[in-house]
C-alpha cells in the first residue's frame, strides 16, 4: 500500500488507488480458493459530493462501502480518508473515525429495539464520552430537524418505516460527520416515503455540504445523486456526473 498521499488528492475526502479486495476460503478438500471482489479501483471523491453506487448483486458495491466505512480493509492498494492513510491507523483510531467522522444509514434501520428514538439517536454521543443529559438534549435537536420531535419517546416498533429511517439519519448526523454512507436506505420503504428520505439527503448535501455516498439498485433513487458510479464484476464501468446515465441502467 502507498504510504505517500497522492499529490493530486489534497482537496479530496476519499482517495482510492489500485484498491483490490479478495477473500480466501478452504474447500472440503482443504484447497484454498481465492475470490477477488474488487479489481484495481481508482476513485477520488471530494468533500460535498453526492454519489450513488449501483451494480448487480455480486458486483462488489457492498464490499466497497465496507472499506469506505473502515469496516473492512483492502487486500492491496491504498485508501486515504481526509488526508490520512487508513492502513496506518490503529483499531482505536478507526473506531474514532467510524464514530465521529462517518455516519451510517442502513436498509434495515439498525435501531436498538428497546430504546426510544431519543436514546437511539443519543447513543453515538454516549460512546464519545458525552454525558447522558447533554447527549439527549442534542439528540432531541436532531429529531426536531428531521421532523420527529413529537416521537422522541417512541420505540422503533411504534414508528413507521419512514420514521425509523429518519431516526437512523438523525443518529448518523449527531456527531456532525463529514461523510454519510447509506446502504440501500430506501430498500424497505414505499415510493413516497423513499422520495421523502432522498429529499432529506439532498437537503443535507445542499445546505450542509455533507458528502453522501449511497448504494442503490433503483434508478429513480440514484437520480437524486449528482454523480453515478456503476460497478460490474468488481470494476468501475461508469463514473459519470450526469444523472441522465442512471436512466440507462437496468
Amino acid at each position: 500500500m502507498s504510504l505517500t498521499q497522492p499529490t493530486h488528492s489534497t482537496q479530496s475526502l476519499i482517495q482510492l488507488e489500485r484498491l483490490c479486495k479478495s477473500y480466501s476460503l478452504q474447500d472440503a478438500h482443504g484447497k484454498t480458493i481465492t475470490t477477488q471482489v474488487l479489481h484495481h479501483i481508482d476513485l477520488t471523491i471530494r468533500q460535498g459530493e453526492f454519489v450513488a453506487i449501483m451494480g448487480h448483486s455480486g458486483s462488489g458495491k457492498s464490499t466497497l462501502m465496507n472499506i469506505l466505512g473502515c469496516l473492512d480493509t483492502p487486500t492491496s492498494g491504498s485508501y486515504w480518508l481526509s488526508g490520512r492513510n487508513v492502513a496506518a491507523l490503529s483499531s482505536n483510531e478507526l473506531a474514532q473515525i467510524r464514530n465521529r467522522n462517518i455516519g451510517f444509514v442502513f436498509q434495515g434501520f439498525n435501531l436498538l429495539k428497546r430504546m426510544t428514538a431519543l436514546d437511539n439517536v443519543a447513543t453515538p454521543l454516549l460512546y464519545a464520552g458525552i454525558s447522558r443529559s447533554k447527549s439527549r438534549q442534542q439528540a432531541l435537536e436532531f429529531l426536531r430537524r428531521t421532523g420527529l420531535e413529537d416521537f422522541a419517546m417512541h420505540q422503533p416498533n411504534q414508528l413507521s418505516g419512514g420514521q425509523q429511517q429518519r431516526v437512523a439519519i438523525s443518529r448518523a448526523l449527531i456527531n456532525h460527520p463529514s461523510l454519510i454512507l447509506a446502504d440501500e436506505p430506501t430498500g424497505n420503504l414505499d415510493t413516497q416515503t423513499s422520495n421523502d428520505i432522498m429529499q432529506l439527503f439532498e437537503q443535507l448535501n445542499r445546505d450542509q455540504g455533507i458528502t453522501i455516498i449511497l448504494v442503490t439498485h433503483e434508478n429513480d433513487i440514484a437520480a437524486y445523486a449528482k454523480r453515478l458510479i456503476h460497478l460490474k464484476d468488481g470494476r468501475i464501468t461508469i463514473d459519470s456526473h450526469s444523472t441522465v446515465a442512471s436512466n440507462t441502467l437496468t
